[in-house]
């Protein structure tokens, strides 16, 4: 389980930087826009089209480091003062829960990508085929789903014990 850990968490890294250089990214494209538009009273073509792409990357990769990382939200107050069989249990229905929903989801978009390659779907003014966009946060979700099991395997562990 070690080597599955450490190969999702390189994973879930990797992934982060690229959606942290979409943010970085982002906030270059907006500033050269803005700066296009008032001083050349040019703007960019299709700087929405883009930032829009670069934010689905900048949410969807950078989701499995987090929950690796436990940096999400998380109401504990309760749950903490249980048992750790308790908490162990708890663990596994949610962690189930969170595996049969974010599946569902990466089926869905896996499909729904396949769908928009087929019909050529384009962004508005710039042209770009949306379809990877929507695979690379399949992807991103996938990892998601890695983590979720390195978290399930987690709280079996603590509800055997």
């Amino acid at each position: 389980m070690k080597t599955y850990t450490r190969i999702i968490s390189s994973l879930s890294r990797g992934l982060d930087i690229i959606a942290a250089a979409s943010i970085v990214a982002m906030a270059v494209l907006v500033t050269v826009n803005i700066l296009m538009r008032g001083i050349f009273k040019h703007p960019l073509l299709g700087t929405m089209d883009i930032v829009n792409i670069l934010m689905v990357l900048a949410i969807s990769l950078g989701l499995a480091h987090c929950a690796l990382k436990n940096g999400h939200i998380a109401v504990e107050f309760i749950v903490t003062r249980f048992s750790d069989k308790c908490q162990g249990i708890i663990g596994i229905i949610i962690s189930g829960a969170a595996l049969l929903f974010w599946g569902a989801v990466v089926w869905f978009m896996g499909a729904y990508a396949y769908g928009m390659m087929l019909s050529n779907q384009l962004a508005g003014t710039v042209a770009i085929p949306l379809y990877p966009a929507v695979l690379a946060a399949a992807l991103g979700i996938l990892a998601l789903l890695l983590v979720i099991v390195i978290k399930l395997v987690d709280a079996v562990r603590m509800a055997a014990e």
